[in-house]
């Protein structure tokens, strides 16, 4: 270890890259003690070289010292990582984008770096470079980003965004609408794909955390669509997330939403969730149907009945499980129907 650490320190340009690409190779113990014995500054100003090898070797070896240890992570971060790592994201190189994101997903996990992060101008970056992978490029000429950075992007808003006063700044971003864009066609389609379910996992969690968040979503252009299609073709986890969202727009002003979801043709898709969706989407798909359904005289005795009927089915359908999954959806049916009547 003490000629690792000497060679980065003092070592020319192929001796330090070896000596971090050694480091890179080092026990788990290891690494954890390599960030007190002063390793850190030296691999910072390999990414200020012009030399990709270099460069990739330091954020390689940033990244494993970083790995597993939330003492290395702010030690990293305090050192002056992070404006670094930003402008490795806007370089042309896709493996060094891929790299610098990934470091800085694993120092967003950490708690203490969070608001060092998102004071930093990452969140606006980030949100940027999604915006422009959904368009085919951006101001600063980056066409396009790898799928797993696209996926990093998203999981370090996800990590900053556990913190509520990060929040506010996530969506003020415009973060929902680039997630909106990755439902609607920039995830390429596929409403069950990995990048579709982090991105609609990380609006549900703005969603519930924000009103300016949910009224964003709900008054943006193909929102509603693109969340009734999720709930029709997306994987359990993304219907889960897709029918929360819709019950907190339709909660915030029931009167001015109800109808928009109703005319995207969200019943089918909702019955069939209240069905065999996750244990859940049930219950947000049950308590989104009686939204849905019910007449704006909440007080009425006659419709509390009928609401206490169509509960009274759904706990049904739950204790004989899926065996009476066709009969179940029919009995649903024809009680909406009456409902409606």
């Amino acid at each position: 270890m003490e000629e690792v650490v000497e060679a980065l320190m003092n070592g020319d340009r192929e001796t330090q890259i070896r000596a971090a690409t050694d480091l890179g190779r080092l026990s788990g113990r290891q690494r954890h003690k390599m960030a007190e014995r002063g390793v850190v500054p030296p691999l910072l100003s390999m990414l200020h070289s012009q030399d990709f090898e270099a460069v990739e070797a330091a954020l390689f070896a940033l990244l494993r010292l970083a790995s597993g240890s939330e003492r290395n992570k702010v030690h990293i971060a305090k050192a002056g990582a992070i404006p670094k790592m930003l402008g490795l994201l806007q370089c042309q190189s896709e493996a060094l984008m891929d790299l610098a994101m990934a470091a800085l997903l694993i120092l967003s996990s950490c708690t203490a770096n969070k608001l060092v992060i998102a004071a930093s101008g990452a969140i606006q970056i980030l949100v940027e470079m999604l915006n422009g992978a959904n368009t085919g490029g951006d101001k600063n000429g980056i066409s396009s980003m790898s799928m797993q950075a696209k996926l990093d992007a998203i999981s370090t808003l996800q990590n900053l965004s556990t913190c509520h006063q990060i929040i506010p700044l996530v969506v003020s971003s415009g973060a929902v609408f680039s997630l909106i864009q990755l439902l609607g066609g920039g995830g390429g389609g596929d409403k069950s794909s990995e990048l579709v379910q982090k991105a609609i996992s990380l609006l549900e969690m703005m969603a519930s955390s924000s009103e300016v968040a949910v009224e964003e979503v709900a008054g943006m252009g193909g929102a509603i669509q693109a969340l009734v299609e999720t709930v029709e073709e997306g994987s359990p986890q993304c219907q889960e997330h897709a029918v929360g969202i819709l019950l907190l727009i339709c909660q915030s002003c029931r009167e001015k939403y109800r109808g928009l979801i109703l005319r995207e043709g969200i019943m089918p898709g909702l019955l069939q969730m209240s069905v065999h969706g996750t244990w859940r989407a049930k219950e947000m798909a049950q308590d989104l149907l009686l939204l849905l359904r019910e007449y704006p005289n909440y007080g009425s005795r006659k419709k509390q009945l009928k609401n206490e009927q169509l509960e009274q089915i759904m706990k049904e359908i739950d204790a004989e499980g899926e065996e009476v999954a066709g009969t179940a959806l029919r009995m649903v049916e024809e009680m909406l129907a009456k409902l409606s009547a």
